[in-house]
């Protein structure tokens, strides 16, 4: 119950200071708002970690990064698996927002979505970072619109919304499968 508990405050936490307020207030009500959300959020990392600490797990990298062409990276979750070669295969789960539009969600299907590393079958942001994850890694990238759907965008079509131009997007990757060099099934449960 407990480790429920804290990997809630660990979603929610960092989540909460993104929140813009639903109504305009004075400055004085800006400054004491985010003081509320930093100490809540300094609460739940503090909490995390001792629990960690103490149970002996390793905590997820919270690091930020962004590409030299502009691409943010929060490391949600950091894998130990290898790392995807250009032409092999791989399989991601992802969802992905223009703004609060979402475009697509394959978290919740029964199979992942597989592409070929550096096929360009992704749109040039997501490309440009896949190479550079491990298996096991959970990402969120926000890509600038000049590497997502450019200047065009994308047109609606059944079931699909229209993407403005130049939008940035959200992409929430997992690499979970690298097909053909994941260890044989029959290694890890043994032929008895």
């Amino acid at each position: 119950m407990k480790s429920t508990c804290i990997l809630l405050l660990s979603a929610l936490a960092p989540a909460a200071a993104f929140v813009a307020p639903s109504q305009t207030r004075t400055n004085t009500a800006l400054s004491a708002e985010k003081s509320r959300t930093e100490f809540l959020r300094d609460i739940a990392a503090v909490g995390i970690t001792a629990a960690a600490a103490t149970a002996g797990v390793a905590l997820p990298a919270f690091a930020d990064e962004t590409t030299d062409s502009g691409i943010a990276i929060k490391v949600v979750k950091s894998g130990t698996g290898p790392a995807p070669k250009i032409g092999e295969l791989a399989a991601i789960r992802f969802s992905s927002f223009a703004g609060e539009m979402k475009i697509d969600d394959v978290f919740d299907t029964p199979e992942p979505y597989y592409t070929r590393i550096g096929s360009g079958g992704l749109i040039k942001g997501v490309e440009e970072v896949l190479p550079k994850m491990q298996l096991g890694d959970r990402w969120v990238l926000t890509i600038p619109g000049n590497l997502a759907f450019g200047p065009k965008g994308r047109p609606p079509s059944p079931g699909t919304p229209r993407i403005p131009s130049n939008a940035e997007i959200t992409f929430d990757v997992e690499m979970v499968g690298l097909p053909g060099r994941e260890p044989e099934l029959i290694d890890l449960i043994g032929d008895e």
